[in-house]
């Protein structure tokens, strides 16, 4: 079974059509990524995965599960770290990872001294997230994501605005968690970043996908250095742009 499957994918926003007919499978216990630039679909995508976003027309399965009738079985399933930053800046470390075991009903027993360790953030247990620098909370919204041990975790623009030390360190985690059995979705602008962690990808583009493949198949295949000059190739113009 895929860990997600879509057929025929829509979503709009008024007139303007953010995805556009897609097709995809993303093979259960994968990194999968979806590269583009900014106003892709990329984002929008992810957000019908995990159920911010009606989906328009298609088909959109999530762990087997239907989104549109299943919403609430696929949340339980899945963990989300967003692209913005929306820890609760008036609790603690821990105090934030306490409120979403609650809000999945769950205890918290162990399983946020187990987070904290596993991100590298228990001596911050204690501290706030203005404390804490942009790699810290990253890592943090990764721990928030992971309190109900997801099958499925989906990632928007993990990386961005990070130093390159605290973007390996993310990556480590991914890595981690990858070889732990966990499906992985990323969106990402940077290609290196695709490139590194990525198993399998399409790359977007005006809300289609425009091809897709493993990084190294995808370099060999349109006999290019890296996936820029793949998407320039396919696009006529640059991932940046």
């Amino acid at each position: 079974m895929s860990a997600v499957s879509a057929h025929g994918l829509v979503k709009r926003y008024g007139e303007i059509l953010a995805v556009d007919g897609i097709d995809f499978e993303v093979p259960a216990g994968v990194c999968f990524g979806f590269l583009g630039p900014n106003g892709a679909g990329k984002t929008t995508t992810m957000k019908m995965i995990y159920g911010l976003a009606e989906v328009d027309a298609g088909e959109l399965s999530v762990l087997g599960l239907d989104v549109r009738r299943k919403r609430r079985e696929v949340k339980a399933r899945i963990g989300v770290v967003p692209q913005e930053q929306n820890l609760d800046r008036e609790l603690t470390v821990r105090e934030n990872l306490y409120v979403q075991a609650l809000y999945h009903g769950l205890p918290a027993d162990g399983r946020i001294d187990e987070l904290l360790d596993f991100t590298l953030l228990a001596g911050r247990a204690d501290g706030k997230p203005a404390e804490l620098s942009g790699g810290m909370k990253r890592r943090l919204l990764i721990a928030r994501a992971l309190v109900n041990r997801p099958e499925l975790v989906v990632l928007d623009e993990p990386t961005t605005g990070l130093d390159p030390q605290a973007r390996l360190a993310v990556w480590g985690l991914l890595d981690r968690l990858r070889s732990e059995g966990v499906t992985l979705l990323v969106t990402t602008h940077y290609m290196e970043e695709a490139e590194r962690i990525c198993d399998r990808l399409v790359i977007m583009d005006e809300g289609r996908i425009v091809t897709e493949g493993a990084p190294r198949d995808l370099l060999e295949r349109f006999g290019e250095p890296n996936l820029e000059g793949v998407f320039l190739r396919i696009t006529g113009h640059g991932l940046r742009e």
